[in-house]
């Protein structure tokens, strides 16, 4: 019954009591090594975050998502619709990229790279213990009743939270419409693109409710990086882990008391203070072992490292370990699994890096007409009507383009002038002829390979098809 008792954490989430409503986690304000560090890479990404929409890269911006105008920029790099192969290869090495690191090192991702644990662990959790204190001034005032200090403290933050709310709301729509776009909007005013600013009320709307209510859930209950860490985690994989076979020792835990022999009683180094517990932001007790809810904050590690340093027993009770390394004290290997993971993050990375590399700056489709057949003009010469599709991938203008057949003696003549202008991350299309000989043709369906050319220099070459007469085959 006892065991049953002790097992009985596994039931439920965290973050829901015995009724089964929400149990609101007021975690203590975390400090120490590993904190300081998380600050410093968290900052680092939110500034790379709010300032990457409005980077120029050979004025491209740094990073854009224009779904609706299916234009996407990465690293400066501009992608078409033509170059959707290339978005869906790298969002898989994103996927094996953050396996290969499950595998080694659990929810590592979540804990300090997530943007969602960013901006509540960072942004909105360091305003609440700005404005309503450390974990007991907020209980205290949580418990109050509303007067004076708890209807002002509350107005006050809910209003910094709606005003970074709406800030990082503007910023995801300058990644989905353009920095450029978003600033001439501002410019304008919001009754001039009314439209655009409902959108970014819901996005702010969303961002409050997540940041200012629904704040850890996200982790536990949407976010599926949680249940798929269940499936590649193994004994060897390295998390944020309570070594139990230190802390327990033969007889358990036990409070701590000064002069006191705990190894000669049989105690472990756990004094059983419930700090690793206040401190986490998902509301667990790490001393049961990997959990569905721990995001790998180290939250834990930093609060236990300053309680084992008071008490003057050594630190790394709770420390980045696999289970291996706890029960046998085995070293990190590298495994089978990780050397699989590996090899096919290598391969992937080299087929993006190649078509990178073989990407056209402009790229050409020229099609038959649809519907129309071939016509016999004077002289024995056969004409195919088609349209054409140039789309040019860089900053730069594309000028004087024309085309010239490079697999067949033949002309082709476009229905506007000869030569014309690609725009700058822009297309070009229209119609054109292509007329040969009908001597030339050696059957009623030839392939043709037909040079893009920017003035005398050869920029692409594409192939279409070409319908003759059936007799010449």
């Amino acid at each position: 019954m006892a065991q049953q008792d002790q097992e009985n954490f596994r039931d439920s989430i965290g973050t829901i009591n015995e009724e089964g409503k929400r149990a609101w986690i007021f975690p203590k304000k975390p400090s120490g090594k590993y904190y300081n560090y998380r600050k410093l890479v968290s900052y680092f990404l939110l500034a790379i975050l709010f300032a990457g929409p409005f980077i120029k890269v050979n004025g491209n911006q740094f990073f854009m998502f224009n779904v609706l105008e299916r234009r996407f920029n990465i690293f400066g790099f501009p992608f078409w619709p033509q170059d959707f192969h290339l978005v869906v290869i790298s969002m898989i090495i994103g996927v094996v990229f953050i396996a290969l690191f499950t595998v080694a090192f659990g929810r590592i991702f979540c804990g300090w790279m997530c943007p969602q644990t960013i901006f509540m662990e960072m942004v909105f959790r360091r305003i609440e213990y700005w404005i309503d204190g450390d974990r007991g001034a907020q209980i205290k005032l949580d418990r109050q009743a509303w007067n004076g200090e708890k209807i002002r403290k509350r107005v006050l933050k809910w209003t910094v939270f709606f005003i970074i709310s709406f800030l990082i709301a503007n910023v995801f729509l300058a990644y989905l419409i353009g920095s450029d776009r978003l600033l001439s909007y501002i410019a304008d005013g919001p009754m001039a693109h009314l439209s655009t600013m409902v959108s970014l009320l819901i996005f702010t709307g969303v961002f409050y409710f997540v940041f200012a209510w629904f704040r850890e859930q996200v982790c536990i209950i949407a976010c599926p990086y949680g249940r798929m860490q269940g499936v590649l985690l193994d004994n060897k994989s390295i998390v944020v882990a309570y070594d139990h076979k230190r802390g327990e020792g033969e007889n358990g835990r036990k409070k701590f008391r000064k002069n006191e022999d705990r190894a000669a009683l049989g105690y472990g180094d756990c004094i059983d203070c419930k700090q690793c517990v206040n401190v986490c932001p998902t509301g667990i007790d790490i001393r049961n072992g990997t959990q569905l809810e721990c995001v790998n904050c180290t939250a834990c590690i930093d609060e236990c490292d300053t309680i084992m340093e008071k008490v003057n027993l050594p630190k790394g009770l709770i420390r980045y370990a696999s289970e291996d390394n706890i029960e046998k004290k085995a070293k990190f290997t590298f495994t089978p699994r990780l050397k699989g993971y590996t090899a096919v993050l290598v391969i992937l990375m080299g087929i993006l890096l190649g078509m990178l590399f073989l990407r056209n700056d402009l790229e050409a489709n020229i099609l038959r007409l649809p519907g129309q057949l071939f016509e016999h003009k004077e002289g024995n010469v056969i004409s195919n009507v088609y349209t054409y599709k140039l789309v040019n991938k860089t900053v730069r203008d594309v000028d004087s383009v024309n085309f010239k057949l490079l697999s067949h003696k033949g002309k082709i003549e476009l229905v506007r002038k000869q030569a014309f202008v690609v725009p700058a991350q822009d297309l070009a299309e229209g119609t054109l002829f292509i007329e040969i000989d009908q001597a030339a043709l050696k059957s009623d369906k030839e392939k043709l390979k037909i040079g893009v050319y920017s003035g005398d220099r050869l920029i692409e070459t594409t192939t279409t098809a070409f319908l003759g007469p059936r007799s010449y085959k």
